[in-house]
């Protein structure tokens, strides 16, 4: 639509000048969003700061329990959850405010170029009708003079006392007055022709020219003020994946937390075992065990003692309760037993012991890991493969235990079947055997890729505890363990090695980032621009080096893709 009236100059002065306050209007708005949330995230981090446990204190001790590690884990995408705050306030800033500021002082400028086009035009026009106007007067005023000229030389003619010289003179005086008017009455016409012109000019292409660039800047400033309106929604929602990201990992964290884990995790650390095995039997107070054996009813192991075999009385046993007060050896049946005391206690200890309590440091976010490592590179991927090595042997140490215990059970079961019957443990010594022909495959199988890899392969190997036909230790055998010898290293090493997973390196320098590395591969970690990470382990001549952030994430980085600074 155009727009040709003059009287429509200051609507369109006013129209233009109330949209550019709009946009002003909506910059200031966006600015104190963004202030707004700044302010949010600068309190979600000091939150998280604030309930954050110091280090060394008794608070980060207690993370090694799922349920603390839980509440670290929130703290950690709480302050997560802050940067995508801030980076929503940056976003805002950047393209709404900035942009629009910048673009508003264009339009500013391009506004009043073009108010200045009308106002010349405007001038011009009223110059050109101030000289017609001068002119028409002018005209009037010589055409009066030139009409008394002209009625003065009739009026000296017909005068009878007139000389012939006077009327002649009059009649000059009217003929020169008569030749002005008619040269003040073509310049008239003339100026009267130029300003018809310069008025259509003027209204029907200067000004609709003007009109139309006008409107078509007010057009742009409503499609760009349109896109910072959208730009409002989108930087939210370009981040919303991220939170969403951050909502799942506190989700993950509460699901992550094993309430039976973190009971029997905490008995585990609170009780103490001077010995390494503990027998079961001797959960029952009705018999009466020797000094020696101070047995700890803790279900950990597996283990009858050749005392308390010996002590066993033809009838089922009571089970163990919580008063001193001991109960007939020959009383009744307990119930929860049943008529096969030693089959259930040896579930409830496969139900207490079967669940390992996994690394804390295993409970972050993983990866697939490709068989065989081979897209780690090669001092990376001998040390996979021998950690690899080491845990199969330990698994395959454990099911070879667990098979002892199972054929010592079975011939105490064989020797005295009112404790239960030998066939019931058929399944459970066949799925055993399976395990462990499955685990010296997987074995042999990473042992032939670490020896391709240059490895010595030197995995831990477990000697199986001897027992005699009644359970007790074989002090000739060579895989047994005297009284003498700590035993408890032998029965908790594989806990120790768990917890030992929790022991953070010191680092041994600082590096700072170089360019962004995404970290997409197994074993490694991503990292931005400019970030500073703590070094754990240098290069090897490999070109990857081993790093460490603050909230305790490792792994490699390129070692041309940072600044390294060792400490010396």
């Amino acid at each position: 639509r155009m727009w040709h009236s003059e009287d429509q100059c200051d609507i369109i002065d006013k129209h233009t000048q109330s949209g550019l306050d709009l946009v002003e209007k909506y910059v200031k708005f966006v600015k104190e969003r963004t202030e707004i949330e700044q302010n949010y995230a600068k309190q979600l981090r000091n939150l998280s700061k604030k309930y954050s446990p110091k280090r060394g204190s008794k608070e980060e001790q207690e993370c090694r329990f799922s349920n603390h590690q839980a509440f670290l884990d929130i703290l950690n995408e709480m302050n997560d959850y802050a940067g995508q705050r801030e980076l929503i306030a940056e976003n805002m800033m950047i393209n709404i405010c900035i942009e629009l500021t910048k673009y508003l002082q264009e339009l500013k400028q391009e506004r009043k170029m073009h108010l200045s086009e009308v106002k010349k035009a405007q001038q011009y026009l009223e110059g050109t009708y101030k000289h017609l106007d001068n002119s028409k007067k002018r005209f009037e005023r010589e055409w009066r003079e030139a009409e008394k000229a002209a009625q003065y030389a009739e009026k000296t003619d017909q005068d009878l006392n007139a000389t012939k010289a006077d009327v002649e003179k009059a009649k000059q005086q009217a003929h020169m007055r008569t030749h002005i008017a008619e040269e003040c009455k073509n310049d008239y016409a003339s100026q009267l022709q130029k300003y018809n012109k310069e008025q259509n000019q003027f209204y029907f292409t200067d000004m609709p020219l003007i009109f139309n660039r006008l409107q078509d800047m007010d057009e742009r400033r409503i499609k760009k003020l349109a896109q910072g309106y959208i730009l409002f929604a989108d930087t939210e929602r370009h981040v919303m994946p991220i939170i969403g990201k951050c909502l799942e990992g506190i989700t993950r964290a509460g699901t992550n937390v094993n309430e039976r884990n973190v009971s029997s995790q905490c008995l585990m650390v609170s009780l103490s075992f001077p010995l390494s095995f503990v027998c079961f039997v001797c959960f029952y107070p009705s018999l009466s065990f020797p000094p020696s054996l101070s047995c700890r009813p803790v279900p950990v192991f597996l283990w009858v003692c050749a005392w308390c075999l010996s002590q066993l009385p033809s009838s089922s046993l009571s089970p163990f309760s919580t008063p001193p007060t001991p109960s007939p050896a020959n009383g009744p049946p307990s119930p929860k037993f049943g008529r096969d005391p030693l089959s259930y206690c040896l579930k409830e200890i496969n139900k207490t012991v079967k669940p390992r309590i996994s690394s804390f440091r295993t409970l972050k976010r993983t990866v697939s890991v490709i068989e065989g490592f081979t897209h780690l590179p090669p001092e990376q991927r001998r040390k996979r493969l021998q950690q690899k090595i080491d845990d199969i042997s330990k698994e395959l140490q454990k099911e070879m235990d667990q098979s002892e215990a199972l054929g010592k059970m079975k011939d105490v079961y064989e020797k005295n079947p009112q404790m239960g019957d030998p066939a019931s443990l058929a399944p459970q010594i066949t799925q055993t055997a399976q395990n462990m022909e499955r685990l010296r495959g997987e074995l042999n199988k990473y042992e032939s890729w670490l020896a391709e890899a240059g490895g010595r392969g030197d995995s831990i190997r477990y000697s199986t505890h001897s027992l005699n036909n009644n359970g007790a230790h074989n002090p000739n055998s060579p895989g047994a363990i005297s009284e003498d010898t700590d035993s408890s290293q032998a029965i908790y090493s594989e806990f120790d090695d768990e917890f030992e997973e929790e022991e953070l390196a010191a680092p041994i320098g600082q590096c700072t980032a170089l360019y962004s590395f995404p970290g997409s591969s197994e074993g490694t970690i991503s990292m931005q621009e400019g970030e500073v990470l703590s070094v754990v382990e240098e290069d090897k001549g490999d070109g990857w080096t081993r790093v460490r952030r603050n909230n305790g994430d490792e792994g490699y980085i390129p070692t041309s893709y940072a600044t390294i600074t060792l400490n010396k």
